[in-house]
């Protein structure tokens, strides 16, 4: 499985992203800094965020720019990366979850993908392996509408799952996030 345009892979330290909110407390247990970033394959029909579809969207940044953010407000309890797809820009966004872990703070990820897709393309090699290994939880699987359940804590659809993520690999399977 190859999950990344080819002609859209990024630099290391750069991400397209949407979007950055500095406090959120609605993306994720705690006050969280969340970046949105920009491109997605999925295209969920019904999306929370269809403005971060367009690969070619959105700004460039400097990855940098987002840890000196999570360094200088010690309110914040973590990191959450949304979408789009964050998969799609899995090398930066590991070194992004990889300070934020460094700083303290825990890391959540959402993905249009399932646990299992994203396992398989780390056992091929892909660099998925990377941004797994760097997050606490992932809330996997894409937005369906017919499914949508707004009982459900930080997911849209009853298939989505919070799955409990160490070294990069599924430890527990979630009902609530606290």
């Amino acid at each position: 499985m190859n999950i990344y345009p080819e002609d859209r892979i990024f630099k290391e330290s750069y991400i397209r992203i949407a979007g950055v909110v500095p406090e959120s407390s609605v993306d994720g247990p705690g006050l969280r800094y969340v970046v949105f970033v920009q491109g997605c394959c999925h295209l969920c029909d019904g999306c929370h965020n269809p403005e971060t579809h367009d690969f070619y969207a959105g700004k460039v940044t400097d990855l940098w720019t987002h840890v000196l953010e999570l360094r200088s407000n010690k309110l914040l309890r973590g990191l959450t990366l949304s979408g789009g797809e964050p998969f799609l820009q899995p090398r930066p966004l590991a070194l992004l979850a990889a300070e934020a872990k460094r700083l303290g703070h825990d890391v959540i990820c959402y993905s249009g993908y399932t646990y299992e897709k994203l396992r398989q393309a780390s056992d091929l090699g892909q660099n998925v392996g990377e941004l797994l290994r760097e997050i606490d939880i992932l809330i996997d699987g894409p937005y369906i509408a017919s499914l949508k359940d707004s009982s459900l804590s930080f997911r849209g659809s009853s298939n989505q799952r919070i799955l409990k993520i160490k070294d990069g690999y599924m430890t527990d399977c979630l009902e609530e996030l606290i």
